[in-house]
């Protein structure tokens, strides 16, 4: 009985979530439809606009190119907005502005649109000052607004360019690392000097280091200091009293 209640349960569940999803299905499909639906229309009484701009000289024309005007410079400005928001969240005061903006441009465009079904012509050329006057408010508004968006984007692309930029020069250097070492010259044993070049002379003592605070040479006005005797070597002087006289006196060579 228990499995029979849980295959009812699962059939259930299935149900919803095939109404659900073939609801999700039948929305989306709509939304594609007007939105198609709305294209065209745009597209249609755009070209119906045109038409009427080249074959209406005067007042007529000069309607049919004001809504032109208004029209694409909302619809760029629209665009611009809907593809920067969700990358840059500090927009969403910019949107704001945008929807007001948005509701006076739709009530210029419904005064236009009336107006182009107005039969006194002198009315209508009354009336074209104040309306050239909106639409150029409104579509300087729009403007400003779109390329301030779009300097925003470009400044934020060209910082993280920049960023990117340094980060692989950074990486590049890194992965040559081994340019960045200097040859190491020859070592010598501890307490060695390198050895002279052959044809080369070495005075004596120019191998011996100096002593902690030995003088380098004499004076001006000094004499020079009488040469050391070094250790093990015998001194050149006179017999002492204290040799023999065999010793005193030098060896005579062989006379045979």
């Amino acid at each position: 009985m228990e499995a029979i209640w849980i295959l009812l349960l699962l059939f259930v569940l299935i149900m919803l979530a095939g109404v659900y999803a073939a609801v999700r299905a039948v929305r989306a499909a709509k939304r594609g439809i007007d939105r198609t639906v709305h294209q065209a229309r745009r597209t249609v009484e755009d070209t119906r606009l045109r038409a009427r701009q080249l074959a209406q000289p005067g007042a007529a024309g000069e309607l049919a190119q004001l809504r032109l005007s208004l029209r694409g410079s909302m619809r760029a400005t629209s665009q611009a907005l809907q593809a920067a928001a969700p990358q840059d969240q500090s927009l969403s005061e910019s949107l704001v502005l945008f929807q007001r903006l948005s509701a006076h441009a739709q009530d210029l465009e419904a005064d236009l649109k009336r107006l182009e079904q107005e039969p006194d012509r002198a009315r209508l050329t009354a009336l074209l000052p104040d309306l050239r006057q909106r639409t150029e408010r409104i579509t300087h508004s729009a403007d400003s607004l779109r390329w301030a968006v779009r300097d925003r984007t470009q400044r934020f692309a060209h910082d993280d360019l920049d960023s990117l930029n340094r980060e692989i020069e950074m990486e590049a250097g890194a992965l040559r690392h081994w340019t960045a070492v200097e040859p190491e010259e020859p070592r010598t044993d501890a307490g060695s000097w390198p050895a002279p070049e052959a044809g080369t002379r070495t005075a004596p003592g120019a191998g011996a280091r100096p002593e902690a605070g030995a003088r380098s040479g004499p004076k001006a006005g000094q004499e020079p200091e009488p040469p050391r005797p070094s250790l093990g070597a015998r001194p050149q002087t006179e017999p002492q009293a204290w040799q023999k006289p065999w010793q005193q006196s030098r060896r005579p060579e062989n006379t045979a």
